[in-house]
Formats: structure tokens, C-alpha cells, sequence
């Protein structure tokens, strides 16, 4: 029993549209990753005081939280930041350097969510091209080699999709401290214990 040459050539172009879709989303996985690490080089976030150390070993605390864009923003103080020697490579900002984070890890960011959805569509192609080689060329064997790819593709299709189905991880929602000073203090005690420094 041989297979139709015409099911050989849907395999191939399934296959190729697979290898296309995850291509993509690891190419805008690793793009994702290197954004942020551009946006925040060299400076240091500690998750328990949820503030950013700069290398000059300055605190950026929480600022503002932005529910609309998903975004959680931090800032140095101005009258240490503008008398920093390193300003003029840090930032021209006379209000702090500022550091944003997303709230949404990936890919429940907005951008991530959207490059997921056209690596789906890719997959959902790939299955459709063997559901209807299936119907035109259905003998045992074809249907054997057609149904190996798709189950495949199907796994790849529901790993992707689990991305719409996960609730996104929500970044805390900030707490109203009395006083920023107090907040900034709280913070740097903290840090400075936890790292063993005495002063």
C-alpha cells in the first residue's frame, strides 16, 4: 500500500508551519527578555522590599502603579540622583531615574498575549491542511501518518493555548504607606540587613 504523494506534501508544509509558529514565539520570548534586561542593566530588584538597587547602591521605590497600561513604575530621589556621578549616563531626568516593570510575567503582558495568539493561529492552520488531506486521501496507512502529525500539532496548539487560559499573575496591589520617607527607610533597613552591612 503506498501513500499518496499529495499526503506527503501536506505533512511537509504542516511540519514547516509548526517550526513557524514555535520559531515565533521563542523569537518573541528571547525579544521580551532582552527588553527587559536593557531597561533594567545593572540595576538589582529585590522581590521582599519590592525596590530596585542602582549601582551606585541607591534605592528606586515603587512610584506609581499604571492598572491601565500593566505597568509598575520606580524611582530614585531626585536630590540623590541629581548629584549622583553617574547621572549623565544614568538618566536626564531631574525628577530620578526611573525603572518600569511589567506586572504580567510572560507572555500574559498584552504583547505576549499577541504573539501567542499568532503562533495558535499558525498551529490551528497546520491542523486544518491535515483535516482536509484526511478527507481527500483516507486509505490506512495515510490516515495513520496524517494522524501521527496531527496529534502533534494538537499538543502544540493546546501548549500555546494555555496562555489564554491562565489568569495572569496580578502584581500586588500597593499598600498606602504614611509617609514616603518612612517607606524609603523601611526599605533601606531592610536591604542593608539583609545584605549584612553595617553603617
Amino acid at each position: 500500500m503506498t501513500i499518496h504523494p499529495e499526503v506527503f506534501l501536506a505533512v511537509g508544509y504542516a511540519i514547516f508551519l509548526l517550526g513557524v509558529a514555535i520559531g515565533l514565539d521563542l523569537l518573541a520570548r528571547h525579544s521580551h527578555a532582552r527588553s527587559e534586561r536593557y531597561r533594567t542593566a545593572r540595576f538589582t530588584y529585590h522581590p521582599s522590599h519590592d525596590a530596585w538597587i542602582c549601582p551606585e547602591d541607591q534605592l528606586l521605590v515603587r512610584s506609581e502603579v499604571d492598572h491601565k497600561r500593566r505597568l509598575v513604575r520606580y524611582r530614585g530621589r531626585p536630590q540623590i540622583c541629581n548629584y549622583c556621578p553617574a547621572k549623565a549616563e544614568c538618566t536626564d531626568s531631574d525628577e530620578g531615574r526611573e525603572v518600569v516593570r511589567a506586572m504580567d510575567p510572560w507572555p500574559h503582558s498584552e504583547a505576549g498575549r499577541f504573539h501567542r495568539g499568532s503562533s495558535l493561529a499558525v498551529t490551528l492552520i497546520a491542523g486544518l491542511i491535515l483535516l482536509a488531506e484526511a478527507l481527500r486521501n483516507h486509505a490506512p496507512l495515510e490516515l495513520a501518518v496524517l494522524g501521527a502529525v496531527f496529534t502533534t500539532t494538537m499538543l502544540v496548539a493546546w501548549h500555546l493555548h494555555a496562555a489564554f487560559r491562565a489568569t495572569p499573575a496580578n502584581f500586588p496591589v500597593p499598600r498606602t504607606a504614611s509617609s514616603p520617607e518612612i517607606a524609603t527607610n523601611t526599605v533601606r533597613i531592610g536591604y542593608r540587613k539583609s545584605k549584612g552591612v553595617r553603617r
